[in-house]
């Protein structure tokens, strides 16, 4: 199998070059077929230019602006057996290319993984309350799968997928331009096989957002288009804030 790794990027000339350089600690440590893929997204600051500094990155340019556009023109330019979607402003931990290959290589049925968010620049107390965030959702997710057969659950920005079961639904839905993008994800990979949700891939992010709107408005309006699109299939948000 082969890794495409396709990383969005909109005006995130500041952090996108640790982001890279993480990502390519760990694909030379890995032992892996790996590709790595920016997308320039619409971006009117330097986010090409650090892009096009790393030797091996390829870059593409998106100019229909939105994260789901974005992730999309990632998927029709990669080539890989998986599709890893990672977000400029990450940092990718030592062992998750190998931990993700492993999973992937031991279930020939499982279509899509992903794991939480670590906020490394948030306070002790604000992180355990996004660690408690994701149990609840966890849980509720089992508890509607147990139900309907239905339940998944997806982190935008730390998820991999199957091309052919991106094939099979049809890509990435480019009516959502931001909020409710993963789990729509989620929901419809979930009819052509499994998928996983699993603590131990964790991917580490800058809180920037939570701390810029309010850790506790972000959790509502998260679990709000969780909800919205789980069950209406539309996002609850439109919308989104820039945040850089």
């Amino acid at each position: 199998m082969k890794l495409s790794i396709v990383i969005p990027a909109y005006n995130e000339e500041k952090r996108l070059g640790n982001c890279l350089q993480a990502v390519l600690r760990e694909t030379a440590r890995c032992g892996f077929p790996v590709e790595v893929v920016v997308v320039n997204n619409a971006s009117t600051d330097g986010t090409r230019e650090v892009a096009g500094s790393f030797p091996g990155v390829r870059v593409v340019d998106e100019t229909r602006k939105g994260l789901t556009a974005a992730r999309n023109a990632g998927y029709h330019a990669s080539h890989g057996t998986l599709i890893a979607n990672v977000d400029a402003d990450t940092s990718m931990p030592k062992g998750w290319i190998s931990r993700v290959m492993r999973e992937f290589d031991a279930d020939d049925g499982l279509v899509a993984l992903s794991g939480p968010y670590i906020y490394y620049d948030l306070p002790p107390l604000s992180r355990a309350f996004v660690k408690a965030f994701y149990f609840i959702g966890y849980l509720g997710t089992r508890f509607h799968d147990l139900v309907s057969g239905t339940g998944s659950m997806l982190q935008g920005g730390n998820y991999v997928v199957r091309r052919s079961a991106m094939e099979a639904i049809g890509g990435y839905d480019v009516s959502y331009d931001f909020y409710g993008e993963d789990t729509d994800v989620a929901i419809r990979i979930r009819r052509v096989g499994r998928v996983k949700f699993t603590f131990r891939l964790p991917m580490y992010t800058t809180g920037r957002r939570l701390k810029g709107e309010g850790i506790i408005t972000m959790g509502v309006r998260y679990a709000a288009n969780y909800i919205s699109t789980t069950f209406f299939r539309r996002p609850f948000t439109k919308d989104s804030r820039e945040i850089r």
